[in-house]
């Protein structure tokens, strides 16, 4: 038994020699020392046996015990930067980065054109962040191995990762002088290109990456996320389709060009898309939701889209969305008891309960119910909730109501933790005006311009009320032809303007704008009710009467308007 342990003993040292031969030649930590008639015991004494030792370790697994061997090697050679290197590679993998680092920094100390130290260096310090101190180790790498290309990929990524947008633009075209067809660099120069939005270079670089590498799927999806938000939808379609044609079974591709298909508003071949992927994989949530919405958006294919949202709901019960559309789809089907047993599931967490909770409100509205649905949003609102969507709705749903005061209330409660918003405040303006506030009304409206000065409406708003109440005229005048300069094809501003045409008794020109305001919004009935009492005030009737029953025709309630079309007299012909 001792013989043939001694023996396997002697076997695995002759092993451990010839290993240790090998590697001398492979990876050699420094120069050998003794000559070619070492003995056995000399070998098992020098850096080269720890060395070797190492290696075997590492390559099992033994991490510790390869530290150790390594430590001992390097009493042999104490300034290998090869060794150093090799040694916080094993510390890296036991997460130990800054003796790591310590050692890699001793490494090229010691040789500071070692190039494999500075590349693991860089590479950690970009890890902790410290982003100039990788650059200025790449930079160095650089400078003393210019064709290392590699490190022109990692300094061109620090820079982006430090917004130096221009200095990574800089290295990675030197890296594609050097070598053209470089697949990364065209690629992520393409990247960098989008992060400073220059989006026809982004689009030429991901063009020459797909030169390189036609099949490369990385740019191929961000070819069609730059042409889907450039709206250039059937471009990506194009480049879709043609790498299907060869790769018909990528479903990645293919749920990309179902998507764009489906904002295309292509819904019939957005469903087809889908369902070829469904045939290959009808597991995936993700595409049964998709098909969902060619369906519900598509050909009012209702059922077959609460087909799709109840499959997705199976595997995701928490899914928001597919319960969303799920109630959408019961409301356009008019089963509207379903459509709200989904909406009250979504949680208050979900970045759709606002939403779900006004949809609810619309249902109740469509329902004759409009008491109830002011009752749900009030509640919503009385919970200190600071979403103003709510308010908004609220605010209108009162409105509807002529609810005036309550509509008031709303509003000022919202303008009080949101000071700064722009459509509450205009929206209060017009609230105090419908309750002939019109001190307040102007009040708000200044508040507007105080925050947006270019803002039309509210110009328009405080000169069509002044003229409305025939007071400062000139101003009123002033006022809204500074709006018209802002919004030059807005119907309701030319009407203010001719307004104050009309009330400063300038009839023609008043007529001339009141048309070409009733040309822009023809169904606008107030506008063609100015329109008839400028005609009237201009002794002519017949057309004075058209305008007043065109006037009437889009608001048949209006006494005045009744009133008026009544007391005219045209005359016989």
């Amino acid at each position: 038994m001792k013989i043939a342990n001694d023996i396997r003993s002697i076997s695995i040292i002759i092993i451990i020699v010839l290993f240790s031969v090998i590697t001398a030649c492979v990876y050699p930590p420094y120069e050998r020392q003794a000559g070619p008639q070492e003995r056995v015991g000399d070998i098992l004494t020098n850096g080269y046996y720890h060395y070797s030792l190492g290696v075997l370790f590492a390559l099992g697994g033994e991490i510790d015990r390869a530290i150790g061997e390594y430590k001992s090697a390097l009493r042999f050679d104490p300034e290998s930067s090869y060794l150093m290197n090799e040694l916080a590679m094993l510390y890296i993998k036991k997460g130990e980065m800054n003796t790591a680092i310590s050692l890699l920094e001793e490494s090229v100390t010691c040789d500071p054109e070692y190039v494999d130290s500075h590349i693991l260096l860089g590479s950690l310090y970009d890890n902790l962040e410290e982003y100039e101190a990788a650059i200025n180790e790449y930079k160095k790498v650089v400078e003393i191995d210019p064709e290392k290309l590699e490190a022109y990929l990692f300094l061109g990524l620090l820079y982006r990762e430090n917004k130096d947008y221009n200095s990574a633009i800089d290295v990675l075209s030197h890296l594609l002088r050097i070598d053209p067809c470089n697949l990364m660099g065209s690629y992520y120069l393409a990247k960098i290109y989008v992060a400073v939005e220059r989006y026809d270079e982004t689009e030429t670089w991901l063009h020459k990456t797909l030169d390189i590498k036609p099949a490369f799927r990385p740019a191929l999806l961000d070819l069609g996320l730059l042409y889907r938000s450039q709206d250039k939808g059937e471009r990506a379609v194009e480049i879709y389709m043609d790498f299907l044609q060869n790769n018909p079974t990528d479903i990645k591709i293919r749920f990309e060009l179902g998507k764009t298909l489906l904002k295309l508003k292509r819904y019939d071949a957005a469903a087809e898309e889908f369902e070829k992927i469904l045939k290959l994989d009808n597991s995936l949530a993700d595409v049964h939701f998709s098909l969902g919405l060619a369906y519900f958006f598509g050909g009012e294919e209702y059922d077959r889209a609460i087909g799709e949202f109840f499959t997705v709901l199976e595997s995701r019960p928490d899914n928001c969305r597919a319960i969303y559309f799920l109630a959408g789809a019961y409301e356009k089907k008019e089963q509207y008891a379903d459509a709200m047993k989904e909406l009250e599931t979504i949680p208050e967490e979900s970045e759709l309960y606002t939403t779900s909770r006004i949809r609810m409100g619309f249902i109740l509205k469509k329902e004759g119910h409009t008491g109830k649905a002011i009752e749900l949003i009030r509640k919503e609102v009385e919970k200190s909730s600071k979403d103003l969507e709510f308010y908004r709705f609220l605010t209108a749903l009162y409105e509807e109501e002529n609810r005036l005061g309550d509509a008031e209330d709303v509003l000022k409660k919202a303008l009080s933790f949101s000071p700064q918003d722009i459509d509450l405040h205009y929206k209060l303006g017009v609230m105090y005006g419908k309750e002939n506030k019109h001190q307040e009304s102007v009040r708000e409206m200044k508040a507007v311009l105080k925050l947006d000065p270019g803002n039309a409406n509210a110009i328009n708003f405080i000169g069509y009320s002044y003229a409305e109440r025939g007071i400062r005229l000139d101003e009123a005048e002033k006022l809204i032809k500074k709006a018209l300069r802002l919004k030059p094809d807005s119907g309701y501003i030319m009407d203010s303007l001719g307004w104050v045409y009309f009330k400063q008794n300038r009839v023609k020109l008043a007529i001339d704008y009141l048309k070409k305001a009733w040309d822009l919004l023809p169904e606008e009935p107030v506008i063609a009710g100015h329109l008839g009492d400028a005609y009237k005030k201009d002794g002519q009737m017949e057309k004075a009467l058209k305008a007043y029953k065109r006037a009437l025709d889009f608001n048949p309630g209006n006494n005045d308007l009744k009133e008026k079309i009544r007391n005219i007299r045209v005359p016989s012909e």
